[in-house]
């Protein structure tokens, strides 16, 4: 579960705190109070796109931080991940937004934001403001059903992947191989001359390298002859023997001259071997042009060739490889297209049996899962509601089956179900989403879940049983919820308001846990509007007190 919040210099939260508790954690206050700034900064912490304006102004960066308890049940899903919670089974997650950059930690490790989003899945799920539009697009629902049948699923949506690549492979190998003969003949000439090209250069692993040494060398030979001449002249010098009889005829009055005539004998001795060294190599020394002509050829020849089949020999003998074999194949064409075709159909038969033996487990799952559906809809004040899955088989493969499903959904009696985009309004959307992630929730077990304004478009008896809703869920669940509804505020374990203020010329967003009274206060405050009067705290009490009751009656 989520523990604690640490927010700092974020928007107009200068910083802010939070610890929360088990259960329903609900978060109201003031419209433009802040309380979408509060699920952005998770969303931030778990990876979400942050630009630079986001940082309070004035200050230099954003500071988000999550401290996550994890539970035994999920330690080897983030070990496979290569995430260790402490000791204590804490799990920090952080991201620092700077003008130009964010950095994402866990532990202190950073990590990319591939890993972050792998880690956050097992451990939090967001039902954001505007995320229930995402089920007027049909792609959508396969989607959910999918993860909800995952462990059904996956291991067939593997095979099929794997079996769509080789299927897509062949599919474009005879679109190639339909061409006519003279295309393939001339395709055969210009192979067959490649191979020759690069058979007859006859490369070596390192060539280039050497070549390129040799000609820095010879077309550098009469800088190399000129710069030699000077340094022979100059190792025979005879500074050092005038030296040497210099320091000889006094070396014998004082003993420290003998140590610096012992090294002029050492220096006289090392100038000699460089002297003839140098000699020697001046003698051997032949800059010819021919060959000097021979290495840049070659040289020419091997970049050609790189230009043309790759960097490295490496690459360009797979390339010769590639092309004998498909010299072959054209040869052979006729041989060659029949194995085609026979593949294909072998390929085609396996990805019809795994997307028939998909779509089976998918729909059997479908009848399931809108049957828990249906039943979440039901608690939620949909009367006399039909939902059902109908499946649709696309006219060809992909490489997730062969199936189109959609949601359909009547909430008339002896109206037909229909699409979801022309039966729901937006809050019944909604009320439709909250009840898919209580069933995915469930399927997933996700610990934590966020509810950003789950209230949107319903109220009276509809928003009541979605604070039941939320209660039954927060049975086995942490549950956060943003608010503007009493009847869900009241059921609340947990009660945060956050607040906007004006001081020095600056705007600040705080947050902060109220007590018992402090709970009726609020709820008086969303009841009543601008002006709290004592009847309408007695009602706030009256409401705190029944959804109290009410959530021990759903505890049983």
């Amino acid at each position: 579960m989520l523990l604690e919040l640490h927010v700092k210099n974020l928007a107009l939260i200068e910083q802010a705190d939070v610890e929360f508790g088990d259960g329903l954690n609900i978060l109201t206050g003031e419209t433009g109070a802040g309380k979408s700034i509060i699920i952005g900064s998770v969303n931030l912490a778990l990876g979400q796109k942050a630009s630079k304006e986001i940082i309070r102004s004035g200050a230099e960066y954003a500071y988000v931080e999550l401290i996550f308890s994890v539970g035994a049940d999920k330690r080897p899903l983030l070990e496979a991940l290569d995430v260790h919670p402490d000791e204590d089974g804490l799990l920090i997650i952080t991201r620092k937004i700077l003008p130009a950059r964010s950095i994402s930690k866990i532990n202190d490790e950073t990590v990319t934001a591939a890993k972050l989003k792998q880690v956050t899945g097992l451990l939090l799920d967001i039902h954001g403001q505007h995320e229930h539009q995402s089920l007027l697009h049909v792609s959508k629902h396969l989607e959910i059903l999918d993860t909800y049948a995952k462990h059904q699923t996956s291991p067939i949506k593997e095979k099929i992947s794997a079996l769509y690549r080789q299927y897509r492979d062949l599919q474009e190998a005879l679109e190639q191989a339909n061409t006519d003969q003279d295309s393939r003949r001339r395709e055969a000439d210009f192979l067959q001359f490649e191979v020759e090209e690069i058979e007859q250069a006859a490369l070596k692993d390192g060539e280039e390298e050497i070549l390129t040494e040799q000609y820095r060398k010879y077309a550098n030979g009469r800088k190399i002859m000129e710069n030699l001449a000077v340094a022979y002249e100059a190792a025979e010098s005879d500074n050092i023997g005038r030296a040497l009889h210099q320091i000889g005829e006094v070396a014998a009055y004082d003993e420290a001259l003998k140590e610096i005539q012992s090294q002029l004998y050492d220096a006289e001795s090392i100038l000699n071997d460089v002297h003839h060294t140098i000699g020697a190599y001046l003698e051997d020394l032949n800059f010819d042009e021919a060959e000097l002509a021979e290495i840049e050829a070659r040289l020419d020849l091997i970049h050609n060739l790189q230009a043309k089949y790759g960097s490295t020999v490496s690459q360009i003998q797979d390339a010769l490889e590639e092309k004998k074999k498909r010299l072959e194949q054209l040869e052979h064409f006729d041989e060659y297209r029949q194995q085609l075709e026979q593949d294909y159909q072998k390929i085609n038969g396996q990805l019809e049996a795994q997307s028939a033996a998909l779509s089976k487990e998918r729909q059997q799952a479908a009848t399931v899962l809108t049957g828990q559906i249906r039943q979440g809809l039901e608690d939620l004040n949909f009367l006399h509601v039909s939902f059902s899955m109908e499946f649709r088989r696309l006219d060809h493969y992909t490489a997730n089956g062969f199936d189109e499903a959609e949601f359909v959904i009547s909430t008339n009696p002896g109206e037909p179900e229909r699409s979801l985009g022309m039966v729901a309004s937006g809050g019944e959307l909604s009320r439709i989403m909250l009840a898919i992630k209580t069933v995915l929730a469930d399927s997933d077990d996700i610990p934590t879940l966020i509810f950003d304004e789950i209230d949107t478009g319903i109220s009276g008896r509809t928003a009541q049983k979605v604070s039941e809703q939320l209660a039954i869920i927060s049975r086995t669940h942490q549950v956060l919820c943003i608010t503007h509804l009493p009847q869900i505020a009241a059921m609340a374990d947990c009660h945060y308001e956050i607040a906007k203020s004006a001081s020095e010329g600056k705007t600040t967003t705080r947050i902060r846990a109220l007590d018992k009274e402090a709970m009726v206060a609020e709820l008086a405050r969303l009841l009543g509007g601008a002006e709290i009067t004592d009847a309408v705290l007695q009602n706030a009490r009256e409401m705190k007190k029944l959804a109290e009751h009410t959530r021990e009656t759903l505890m049983l």
